[in-house]
């Protein structure tokens, strides 16, 4: 009876607890009065697979734009996770990562239903820069590239570090909660990934973009009874580092995929504006924690939470990358989803975590490069009096109103196991 009025109190918070904060406000924390070093070594596997629905679009003679299925991508990640956190002061955290990319492999196939006979892939008869930048017909059909297809690549990722300072901390205030705020930096560590190279299972392609990516974020969380609910937003800034890749880096692929590799280099289209335009992105993710199991040195955990991003516009690597072997201009979407994850402290030293997240993106565009700019600053682009104005990053197979591709019934799904050191 006296262990079900506890568990009643408890619930109720009646009871008294020891607050502890859940992961997502983790801090290592150093110079405390009990604790005069803190840190946390994470060794992570993790796999994360998207599979996208590739749709081309079709603009029919006096009829309403259509979008044909053709392509499903597969895209399979596996990696190696190693992350130190210390504490610098009293809740005041540094901290490194480096991601070790043990595979990441491409594919695309046709959809059920689409095959080379009735495909628009294969039967492509447009060819850019025939004159002057403009398009023409080829004689015969000129595939934009071999389905099915596979890419492969791998290699050490970007190195991050990162600052964490607990402004509150339910542990040592529990009429507060804990709150959270940090910056984490990529750095473009990584090799670059060139679009353009052809990979193949023994010869694997690098897999960095060169860009620093600067994470601004904030979460709160506070323990209520069994639970520890909490809530974080956070937003990526990113900037173009050195050796930032641009598609007129590789101007003479074949089959030319830049509609006037000519301008590449000239006023107006230098590499800043040719080159790598990564995304921003901004989320917010919310959920809770549950206590299942609490023993002083055993614990048990489960946590749900709900996820949502919003990934701007930009030029990039993305599903089609691979494929047409050149960056993208990609249209905004947003990711949708939830995790839920499972959490064992074996003891005061060791625990480890298993997690698997589902992420809906999204319908949006693949190739959705503009055509050109106003250069001579008359009010108009005009491509056929003034070549210079075309972008030469334009692609008049795939960018080209009628012709361009879009990703649909894009998912996520990552799984991962984590195991943390705690000293």
């Amino acid at each position: 009876m006296s262990r079900l009025r506890a568990v009643v109190a408890a619930l109720t918070l009646g009871a008294p607890f020891v607050a502890t904060a859940a992961d997502i406000t983790r801090v290592a924390s150093s110079f405390e009065d009990d604790d005069p070093f803190g840190m946390f070594i994470d060794v992570g596997f993790e796999h994360t697979q998207r599979r996208t629905k590739i749709l081309r679009e079709v603009l029919p003679l006096g009829e309403a734009r259509q979008l044909t299925p053709e392509l499903w991508y597969k895209s399979h990640d596996t990696r190696l996770n190693l992350d130190l956190a210390f504490g610098i002061y009293q809740d005041v955290e540094l901290s490194f990562g480096l991601p070790i990319i043990l595979a990441w492999n491409e594919d695309w196939s046709y959809v059920s239903g689409r095959n080379a006979g009735n495909s628009s892939i294969p039967s492509n008869t447009v060819r850019n820069n025939c004159e002057d930048g403009r398009p023409c017909v080829a004689d015969s059909p000129e595939p934009l590239f071999a389905v099915p297809l596979e890419s492969f690549r791998g290699g050490l990722g970007n190195m991050r570090f990162g600052l964490a300072w607990s402004v509150f901390n339910q542990r040592k205030d529990d009429t507060k909660p804990t709150w959270v705020v940090g910056l984490d930096y990529e750095a473009p560590t990584a090799a670059q990934l060139n679009p353009s190279m052809v990979t193949a299972s023994d010869d694997r392609g690098a897999v960095g973009d060169r860009v620093h990516k600067y994470t601004l974020y904030t979460a709160l969380s506070r323990k209520i009874g069994l639970a520890d609910p909490y809530f974080k937003m956070h937003y990526t800034i990113p900037v173009r580092g050195p050796g930032f890749y641009s598609n007129c880096d590789n101007r003479n692929v074949e089959p030319q995929n830049l509609g006037h590799p000519d301008n590449c280099g000239t006023p107006g289209w230098d590499r800043k504006t040719t080159g790598i335009l990564p995304a921003h992105v901004a989320g917010v993710t919310f959920g809770s924690e549950f206590q299942v199991y609490d023993q002083p040195r055993r614990k048990f955990k489960m946590d749900l939470r709900a996820i949502t991003n919003y990934v701007s516009e930009g030029r990039y690597y993305n599903e089609l990358s691979g494929a047409l072997r050149k960056l993208l201009y990609t249209g905004d979407y947003v990711q949708i989803g939830g995790q839920l994850a499972l959490t064992a402290q074996l003891s005061d030293v060791v625990s480890v975590r298993g997690s698997g997240m589902l992420l809906y993106n999204t319908d949006h565009v693949l190739t959705d490069e503009k055509i050109g700019k106003d250069i001579n600053a008359n009010g108009s682009v005009d491509i056929t009096d003034e070549p210079a104005e075309l972008n030469p990053n334009f692609d008049y197979r795939t960018d080209f109103v009628s012709r361009r591709f879009y990703a649909s019934e894009s998912k996520d799904f990552r799984v991962d196991i984590t195991a943390t050191f705690r000293f």
